[in-house]
């Protein structure tokens, strides 16, 4: 049980990631499997929880941003394949190794500083395609070949998957996406032509995964849509997948006043009541990830929509109230209170961002409550 000593928390259900899993395996062909990406403490929901459920739910491998955030999982005894995506410093890949832990790889000088390297056993490697997202990853097919026959004459180093990223799978205009899937088979053929052992190829993040399950190969990388929420407005609108979202935020009235015609609310005066008004508090602030710029938009009390007035500060809220309410009162930022709802969508909206950044926001502060 998480200590909790004021009433705010979020809470994750987890029976909606097993939902959202079940959704996505309907839709992909029978010989592909899922990755549960858990990177960033699994989109905010709790990385050691939600590994957890995903792989319980179906998914046979596990895909994470940071060695770090490996380890977590190999210290919660979570023995699935796991890799990950980010760049790690061949420095640590005897740490990655004995932890059998599978890293990222695309740079001919990473294999060669590794090739010096005493390992009691080699390194797990998954080979990055740069086809567009111009992040990481290797581009051009001389070097594609350079990297294979250094990796032929590393003993430090295996090589088991190859995967690229696509930039554009959640937009409405997909021709960069298939300029991206040209680039892919043009680079898979000078792979396949220079490299006999077997490996995984993936390639289908969320968007892909639901608008493009024949593109799948052996795994898909289940991110953002594992947690209920869409790629982009487009891929919600276009309805090919049911969604539940498993993340909700709630905290309770700590204070309830009645402010006169004329009076302030916050710092720097920046909302002023127009007539005699009930002002609640609530105890979630900035300190907490709760933006200052969401000034202005709702909460739920009581199944309707209550305004945040005047600044957001570190540790408190405020929120203009149709009536008195008594002190603990449930208030809902994000989630659902009687025949309404505030979605991740909507804020995101408001804070000119994306879904994926507003469960990242909210930080530790908030213990976060398991369901199912």
């Amino acid at each position: 049980m998480v200590d909790m000593f004021r009433d705010t928390w979020a809470e994750i259900n987890l029976n909606a990631i097993t939902y959202n899993l079940e959704q996505i395996k309907e839709k992909l062909p029978e010989d592909s499997e899922i990755m549960a990406v858990v990177k960033a403490n699994a989109y905010g929901h709790g990385i050691v929880p939600v590994a957890k459920q995903a792989l319980a739910s179906g998914a046979t491998a596990l895909a994470v941003a940071l060695l770090e955030e490996a380890m977590l999982l190999r210290k919660a005894s979570i023995d699935a394949p796991i890799l990950v995506l980010g760049w790690v410093s061949p420095a640590y890949a005897s740490v990655a190794a004995a932890n059998n832990i599978t890293l990222t790889f695309f740079q001919r000088e990473w294999l060669e500083q590794l090739s010096g390297t005493a390992m009691e056993r080699p390194v797990q490697v998954h080979l990055k395609l740069d086809t567009g997202m111009g992040r990481i990853g290797v581009r051009a097919k001389e070097e594609l070949i350079r990297i294979l026959r250094e990796i032929e004459k590393n003993k430090n180093v295996k090589l088991t998957g190859v995967f690229t990223h696509y930039a554009t799978a959640d937009a409405e205009e997909l021709d960069y996406f298939y300029e991206q899937s040209k680039r892919l088979e043009e680079l898979l053929s000078v792979f396949y032509e220079n490299w006999t052992e077997p490996v995984s190829m993936h390639v289908a993040n969320s968007a892909t995964s639901i608008r493009f399950p024949e593109k799948t190969h052996n795994f898909i990388r289940f991110g953002i849509s594992m947690y209920g929420l869409y790629p982009s407005p487009v891929v919600r609108l276009e309805n090919k997948i049911s969604l539940k979202p498993a993340f909700s935020l709630h905290s309770k009235l700590a204070h309830v006043k009645k402010i006169s015609k004329g009076e302030s609310v916050s710092y720097g005066k920046t909302y002023t009541a127009k007539q005699d008004e009930w002002i609640g508090t609530i105890p979630i602030g900035y300190g907490d990830g709760w933006n200052r710029k969401l000034q202005g938009s709702s909460v739920l009390v009581a199944g309707k929509r209550m305004p945040i007035v005047g600044r957001i500060c570190m540790d408190q809220t405020m929120i203009r109230l149709d009536q008195a309410y008594p002190i603990g009162t449930k208030v809902t930022l994000i989630g659902e209170q009687g025949e309404d709802r505030i979605e991740m969508d909507e804020l995101a909206m408001y804070l000119d961002t994306i879904n994926y950044e507003i469960p990242c926001m909210i930080n530790d502060r908030i213990p976060r409550i398991y369901q199912g």
